[in-house]
């Protein structure tokens, strides 16, 4: 087996030395042939070798996964959770994993609140208590077991010889470090791994040895090593020690789960993205109804009558996910009634009925009766595909790595309503339907989508970004579906994004700023609005595209 692993790791490094004279960019690819698509370009060239070894996939999504944990530490996790979506071409059927966060046992309503209930500041965000307990290993592992064809071994092997030998820093990556800096610095193992006396810059070897032996204890001996191991008793009896409420019994009883994924018409396609506890799909799903009852093609897209459209579309769905949604274990809310087409016509006729801002003071008043994270898409020559999110919530998570791990926590229990009516720290307000409850999920924003075509993926796609993931993903497909751009056309067209609360738009085009305002929306301009990393099938063949708004990612084929 040994041998084994010296001979991929080999043939890795002289793949990875021939793939890096591939710019950066799209990659268009002949009917029938792979394509990986991730933020980080090593990622992407881990995914692919494994896909021109022989692997499917899901492998490819195995090893991807762990890799960015190495290569993008800021999002790429196994010290957070996430969800994907799982094409099997063979079978033809579509199913989720949710593998989020998990709020640990002793969690409480108040946990973040002081005598008086009000909030803490940085309690859910930078402490020990704001971690719930990660889900990504036991995530990789499942897929792994339903519908893995490569030994597991060989498929972190490569996550272990980026973060034992290292890798070189990009410029943004060696910037981000130091702008972080503060924040590595308030935990003393964090800051041993991340800080660098003379700052960081582009080209240091960047190592983590820590994190290797984790990855290799992992690959040994399993999933279990993280969750009842090691590696658990590490992170357990250090958080106890720092005034974390973590316990054997959180990671004992920690499960991913397959379920169902969120799938709904739009015009002739069939999309499919995550259900709670991920608001993703419940929110894209009610804004694509929505939107369905104007005749979009007819606008200029750069329009200012097409932008207040989608405003008004995410205005009213985002205000009816900070009402009513939560983890559905804890909350019996019956999701229909805000992703129905009846319900979006009630909406749209709103919409039609005016000429500026709606007043939207009550969400659900017109019933009849979701920036730090990371996605990837992949294909294979199967037609097997894969659309998976993941994160440690805000950049570098709580910032907290547990002596000997080299695992950066993750901070995800913000994500929770700590007190309702109180913004997280994407502005995101909720109600009690996901207040803090002992073993619950935090709604998350996260939107990994396969849209169909006549039975077939027809576009993969997700986003980072916090609240505007949703958007981003709505965004990308209308560009796609109704105003037929190619996907680097559509990845690269300006967004806008509204979530309701705070009542504020953010939009990427300036040009927009002045005329908008007057429909009585108070507007600010932001650089940057997510970032997506998409595969598109394009005149008979494949074709991928990282998101220039990031500059490390990339698309690569593989024939």
């Amino acid at each position: 087996m040994q041998l084994i692993l010296t001979l991929f790791n080999r043939n890795l490094l002289v793949f990875l030395f021939l793939i890096s004279l591939i710019s950066f960019s799209s990659l268009s690819l002949s009917k029938h042939n792979a394509v990986v698509v991730t933020r980080h370009h090593l990622a992407t060239e881990v995914g692919s070798k494994i896909l021109q070894d022989g692997g499917n996939a899901f492998d490819a999504a195995i090893s991807v996964a762990f890799a960015l944990a190495v290569v993008n530490p800021s999002a790429g996790n196994i010290g957070g959770g996430g969800f994907a979506l799982l094409y099997d071409a063979n079978k033809k059927t579509i199913e989720s994993i949710d593998y989020r966060e998990r709020a640990p046992i002793k969690a409480k309503e108040d946990m973040f609140l002081d005598e008086n209930g009000n909030v803490i500041k940085g309690l859910s965000t930078l402490s020990f208590l704001a971690s719930g307990i990660p889900g990504t290993v036991d995530g990789m592992y499942k897929i792994h077991k339903k519908y893995g064809s490569f030994p597991i071994s060989k498929l972190i092997s490569p996550a272990i010889d980026l973060a034992d030998k290292g890798f070189t820093l990009s410029k943004f990556q060696a910037d981000y470090f130091n702008k972080n800096r503060d924040k590595f610095s308030k935990n003393p193992e964090t800051k041993k791994i991340f800080v660098k006396k003379d700052l960081w810059k582009r080209g240091d070897l960047f190592k983590q040895k820590d994190l290797a032996k984790t990855l290799k204890r992992i690959s040994k001996f399993g999933r279990d090593e993280f969750y009842s191991g090691e590696t658990a008793k590490k992170i357990v009896n250090y958080f106890k020690k720092n005034g974390g409420i973590f316990t054997q019994n959180d990671f004992l009883n920690y499960q991913s789960t397959f379920k169902p994924p969120l799938c709904s018409t739009f015009i002739e396609y069939n999309i499919c993205s995550m259900s709670l506890p991920s608001s993703g799909g419940i929110v894209l799903s009610q804004s694509l109804n929505i939107l369905e009852n104007f005749d979009l093609a007819s606008y200029d897209h750069d329009s200012l009558e097409y932008n207040r459209l989608l405003t008004e579309a995410m205005r009213f769905s985002f205000a009816d996910r900070s009402e009513f949604l939560g983890d559905a274990d804890f909350n019996n809310f019956d999701i229909s009634k805000i992703t129905s087409k009846k319900y979006a016509k009630t909406l749209a006729s709103i919409i039609k009925s005016s000429k500026s801002k709606v007043d939207i003071d009550s969400p659900g008043k017109y019933f009849t009766e979701s920036e730090e994270t990371t996605h990837f898409s992949i294909i294979d020559s199967n037609g097997n595909a894969v659309s998976n999110t993941y994160t440690l919530n805000t950049a570098y998570g709580s910032g907290i790595i547990a002596k000997g791990t080299g695992i950066l926590m993750n901070n995800e229990m913000d994500d929770f309503s700590i007190k309702p009516g109180f913004p997280n720290f994407f502005g995101l307000v909720g109600s009690d339907a996901n207040k803090v409850e002992s073993k619950k999920a935090p709604l998350s924003s996260m939107t990994p989508t396969i849209v169909f075509q006549e039975g077939k993926p027809f576009l993969i796609t997700g986003s980072p970004g916090g609240s505007t993931i949703i958007s981003t993903v709505l965004q990308l497909l209308l560009n796609v579906l109704i105003f037929n751009m190619e996907i680097d056309e559509a990845s690269k067209a300006k967004r806008v994004h509204h979530q309701w609360k705070p009542d504020v738009l953010f939009i990427e085009n300036e040009k927009y700023l002045k005329d908008i305002d007057e429909l009585g929306f108070d507007t600010i301009y932001r650089e940057r609005i997510g970032e997506t990393h998409s595969i598109l099938f394009h005149e008979n063949r494949y074709e991928g595209f990282a998101d220039l708004r990031r500059p490390d990612g990339k698309a690569i084929s593989v024939h």
